[in-house]
């Protein structure tokens, strides 16, 4: 079988395999971001109690590998508890929480970046430290911080293919499944890292797209301000 027959064989799998990649990857990095950035807002918070949840949280998970996180959720959390979980719902689960903490952290860079005098300046206003932080240093520190969290979500993606270790049929375990039947590894690991290239290649362009106009944009408020 030449490798474009044994491409065409195999691109149904491969198709379902990376829909399986897309979909665990888009929907871990959107929990992962509201845990990210409540992480963070419990981190800087004066309240000793949020901040010390929040450290042990980000502290735990960047000091575990993704590995050990996916088995503890998917075999000791669920027999511990007496759960039933499927390996996609274990996967968004172990997936979600380690971007959480990284994207807390980044966060918080953003955060920290802004200068002092524009919380200062927004409390002379009138405001509340509350509406200061979410009107006038959060949409200035998303900005600051687009670059580190597409390369999270890159990172996640890539990511995705440990999920296979507990069954999970993504793109990694379906090339796995593949070369099991056909003994061709050297062809099948070439499509499999064509494709999360693709993916990953792809989210970098609309990266790139969206700072471009973030960038026109906070010009042009510049200009006219």
């Amino acid at each position: 079988m030449s490798f474009f027959e044994l491409l065409q064989e195999s691109l149904p799998l491969f198709l379902q395999g990376m829909l399986l990649t897309l979909q665990l990857s888009v929907i871990s990095l959107i929990i992962a971001m509201f845990i990210g950035l409540g992480s963070c807002l419990m981190n800087i918070s004066k309240i000793k109690v949020l901040h010390w949840i929040a450290m042990c949280y980000i502290n735990i998970i960047r000091g575990t590998p993704l590995l050990v996180q996916t088995f503890f959720i998917y075999f000791g959390v669920t027999k511990a508890f007496g759960l039933s979980m499927t390996a996609l719902t274990a996967g968004i689960v172990a997936l979600s929480l380690n971007a959480g903490a990284y994207l807390s952290e980044i966060f918080r860079g953003g955060i920290e970046a802004i200068p002092r005098g524009q919380t200062e300046a927004a409390r002379s206003l009138g405001m509340s430290h509350g509406a200061a932080l979410i009107k006038i240093i959060l949409p200035q520190a998303l900005r600051i911080v687009i670059p580190s969290v597409v390369n999270q979500c890159i990172i996640t993606i890539k990511d995705t293919s440990i999920i296979s270790v507990i069954g999970l049929a993504e793109l990694t375990m379906v090339g796995s499944q593949i070369i099991a039947r056909t003994f061709r590894s050297f062809e099948i690991w070439i499509i499999v890292g064509v494709f999360y290239f693709v993916i990953i290649y792809v989210l970098s362009k609309l990266s790139k797209l969206v700072e471009k106009r973030l960038s026109l944009a906070q010009g042009a408020d510049t200009k006219f301000a």
